[in-house]
């Protein structure tokens, strides 16, 4: 059954100084709250490796922020800001990053009324001859609002990807109140990042150092990564009262062949590193049910984990994922979810969870009730009496999963 949720019962008051407007100077000195059993200690994100137990499993995503933030001109000299969200053709984010001449995507469109269909040029206030050679522009193909279809061409023969990094800006959250500055560049990005493809940073990610992954290294901990593009929605507050009336948007996934087998194996408890990686664990479950009813690998849907009960154990959904991998000769899995996470959900596979501190009235939000059995408030009441910074480039904690009836 689709539960019925109050988004107004997780509200709290943010005040705006409590905003990390910018990161600190060092990843790893941020705050770390811990949470267990109901019990909250204050750390710092250097103590979080002597905080995991030996023997653990700890995921990462490793998708990369991409520059998607581009500002085009009207001959009339109105600015339309066009935001990149995901390839529409060629559909595959690889294949579109490496178009070499043009290439469409879905986008959000800033100040889309007075942008009547005409081709846009790319701003270059600073004249830049590199800018100028590529003449990237703008052509509106179908809107909805906000959010439309743009194609992109240019002239010089670079890949997108390329085109991006050098007329985009990095996409920082809107509530930064702020430009993007040449610190986002690097900060806004993890240590790790790989697979270009995402429009917002996994931020969890954000405070590790190459001597915190040593640490965790040192410890017997084995360090995976899973890949899910975030989307510009992943953030965003719920606008409707009850919560399933809330869309969820599609973002892409993988898995490697590899870390499937290692989770089916594992004796230790798996640790998943941001609210992202969460929702690609706990997506498995869904994927290996489709594997066992369909024969195939599916899209996991919204609300697909309270439809019904499942009566599969969590090890048949990975076997019935490893076997099609397997027989298809395939060494990774490629699929979408839309799985949200809130109070009432069954969490099958992730045991502990690194996240930061999220927006009031946010699905993560809902998810971090879900995992510590609806314990929220105790860990965001420590926090904002604690002085801890929030959102994006603020501080993190480090949660127990906490399985008790709401």
């Amino acid at each position: 059954m689709i539960p019925s949720i109050q988004i107004k019962d997780y509200a709290y008051d943010l005040p705006d100084d409590r905003i990390a407007k910018y990161p600190l100077p060092h990843r790893d000195e941020s705050k770390l709250l811990c949470y267990r059993d109901g019990s909250v200690e204050d750390k710092s994100f250097k103590d979080l490796p002597s905080l995991l137990p030996g023997g653990s499993l700890m995921v990462f995503n490793d998708t990369k922020v991409v520059p998607a933030r581009l500002h085009f001109q009207r001959e009339s000299g109105a600015v339309i800001e066009i935001f990149c969200l995901e390839p529409v053709d060629p559909p595959e984010y690889n294949t579109s990053f490496a178009s070499v001449d043009s290439c469409r995507w879905k986008c959000v469109i800033g100040n889309a009324k007075r942008w009547k269909g005409d081709v846009l040029s790319l701003c270059n206030p600073e004249g830049d001859p590199i800018v100028s050679a590529m003449g990237l522009k703008a052509i509106l193909v179908d809107r909805v609002d906000r959010t439309g279809t743009v194609e992109f061409r240019w002239n010089d023969g670079k890949p997108f990807s390329q085109v991006l990094e050098t007329c985009g800006s990095v996409p920082i959250p809107p509530y930064l109140n702020r430009e993007t500055e040449a610190i986002d560049t690097e900060r806004y990005q993890t240590l790790y990042a790989k697979i270009r493809g995402s429009v917002a940073a996994p931020t969890a990610g954000l405070h590790f150092t190459d001597s915190v992954l040593e640490d965790i290294d040192a410890r017997g901990i084995k360090r995976e990564t899973v890949c899910l593009h975030v989307g510009a929605g992943t953030f965003l507050p719920v606008k409707s009262a009850d919560v399933s009336e809330h869309p969820m948007h599609r973002e892409p996934f993988t898995v490697s062949l590899g870390l499937l087998k290692d989770i089916r194996n594992r004796t230790g408890s798996l640790v998943a590193v941001g609210t992202t990686s969460v929702r690609t664990l706990e997506s498995l479950y869904y994927v290996g049910v489709s594997c066992i009813e369909g024969g195939s690998p599916a899209d996991v849907g919204q609300w697909a984990p309270y439809e019904r009960v499942y009566p599969y154990t969590t090890e048949e959904c990975l076997d019935a994922i490893i076997t099609y991998l397997e027989k298809s000769g395939s060494e990774e899995l490629e699929v979408g979810t839309r799985i949200i996470i809130v109070p009432g959900f069954r969490f099958r596979l992730t045991d502990i969870l690194v996240t930061n501190f999220h927006q009031p009235e946010s699905t993560l939000i809902l998810l971090v009730s879900a995992f510590v059995g609806g314990d929220w408030r105790t860990i965001y009441d420590h926090a904002l009496a604690g002085d801890y910074r929030f959102l994006s480039y603020g501080d993190s904690s480090l949660l127990f999963r906490r399985d008790v009836a709401l």
